[in-house]
């Protein structure tokens, strides 16, 4: 056998493996052999054909099998030849195998680059402050009321906070915008929509501020300023003039903080509310601030060394964040079209994502290997919790997928060893406050 090596990048190579005749040959009486001991030919006993006879009779078949056992054993023997640390095999041409003939097998790899592991304990990060003041349980507390409230008609002028029920046409340069955008009629013209008055959220920029101090009855020409980051690339940066009209106004009515409203948070008194929100606020700023050391540590430690990303790793993660990306521009009611158009700066911003979620993720493999981290049974299992809460379904209904689809297990436990390796560094920070 001879093994030659062709750098085709600094992660790709390509494995010529050339294997003599009687390599070949030997490959045909292991596979011939394999047939004997298992067809079944009128007049002999099983196991006892003649070779010449099982090879007429399977010609075909032998040829295939003959086929993949020389391209297995051109892997196996070209792979430890060459001392290559393979990541994923890329390509096999179908190779031309005769019996009585040498072959020559053409194997391209991605193998895993070769770096440093650098210093990774230690890595500085900025903690964020996760003090819970009395405001902040206050304005949780006025957001929960806020959530309860009811709203009433009234006759006055809008005010802030106050729900404007109104109708509203629009154009841009004396052209209707439904006619500009007619795959987003919501944005041209609606009979009626409800806004909350002096609110900067809302469907159309401004159109919160425009209704305040208008009452039932009462119509006005606003003008709207879409900024030049606007969903709809047909109005970003555009001006759009709007014939406004007020059917109704409500008043937002908050609850009392009587027994009953009490009872329905299923606490006995507005200091056990007060005290149960600020433990949910502590929660959510300490989760807050694990995430973001995660983010910290992640870059840190990807800054500290250089090198190679093998394309097949960038590639795969690009498909996955463009699924993601495509997903939430769905969900934001951007048409297919508008995709279609921008699909060049999608690409490209998935593919830079990409390339650094992968750099992480093998430094990561690396610290885990370093330290000898195992996945124990309860990082699994507490790995699967989240993804079926995340996904919906039942955990045991997901076990017993995840035992059908190989591929998908041991991708749940990579990513469970390299969130064992994110945490890991993140205890061992560094920590500074602001």
């Amino acid at each position: 056998m001879k093994v030659e090596l062709k750098d085709l990048s600094e992660t790709r190579k390509q494995l010529l493996v050339s294997l003599e005749t009687a390599e070949v040959d030997a490959e045909l009486n292991k596979v011939t052999g394999e047939f004997v001991r298992a067809a079944k030919i009128p007049g002999f006993r099983p196991g006892k054909a003649p070779a010449a006879v099982i090879r007429k009779r399977f010609e075909k078949e032998i040829a295939q099998e003959l086929a993949q056992a020389v391209v297995s054993r051109a892997y196996r023997d070209g792979i430890k030849e060459s001392s290559l640390d393979v990541l994923r095999v890329i390509d096999v041409p179908a190779p031309v195998v005769n019996a009585g003939e040498p072959a020559t097998i053409e194997i391209t790899v991605d193998v895993h680059p070769k770096f440093e592991l650098p210093d990774y304990k230690g890595l500085p990060v900025t903690a964020l402050d996760t003090t819970v003041t009395d405001q902040d349980v206050d304005a949780a507390l006025e957001a929960l009321r806020k959530e309860r409230a009811e709203f009433k008609t009234v006759e006055r002028e809008a005010g802030e906070g106050d729900y404007v029920k109104f109708g509203f046409e629009g154009t841009v340069d004396g052209r209707k915008i439904a006619e500009l955008v007619p795959e987003r009629p919501i944005y041209g013209q609606m009979p009626q929509t409800w806004e909350e008055a002096g609110s900067e959220e809302g469907l159309l920029p401004g159109m919160g501020k425009a209704v305040v101090g208008m009452k039932a009855g009462d119509a006005k020409e606003v003008t709207v300023a879409f900024p030049d980051t606007f969903n709809v690339p047909q109005l970003a940066g555009k001006t759009g003039q709007y014939s406004v009209s007020v059917q109704e106004v409500r008043q937002r009515v908050l609850p009392e903080l009587d027994d009953a409203f009490l009872q329905s948070q299923q606490v006995a008194s507005v200091d056990e509310l007060k005290e149960r929100i600020r433990q949910s606020l502590v929660q959510r700023k300490e989760s807050e601030d694990r995430a973001d050391r995660r983010r910290q540590v992640a870059e840190a430690l990807a800054g500290k060394v250089e090198f190679p990303i093998p394309e097949t790793l960038i590639d795969s993660e690009t498909e996955v964040l463009l699924r993601q990306l495509v997903e939430q521009n769905v969900r934001r009611g951007i048409p297919q079209e508008e995709l279609e158009k921008n699909k060049e700066e999608i690409y490209a911003t998935a593919r830079k994502t990409a390339i650094g979620r992968t750099k992480v993720r093998m430094l990561l493999a690396r610290v885990a290997e370093a330290e000898q981290m195992k996945i124990e049974r309860d990082d699994i299992n507490r790995a699967l919790v989240r993804e079926a809460m995340r996904s919906g379904q039942r955990p045991e209904k997901l076990v017993k997928e995840l035992e059908k689809d190989r591929d998908r297990l041991q991708a749940l436990q990579h990513n469970v060893l390299i969130d064992k390796a994110l945490d890991f560094l993140v205890d061992r920070a560094t920590v500074s406050t602001p």
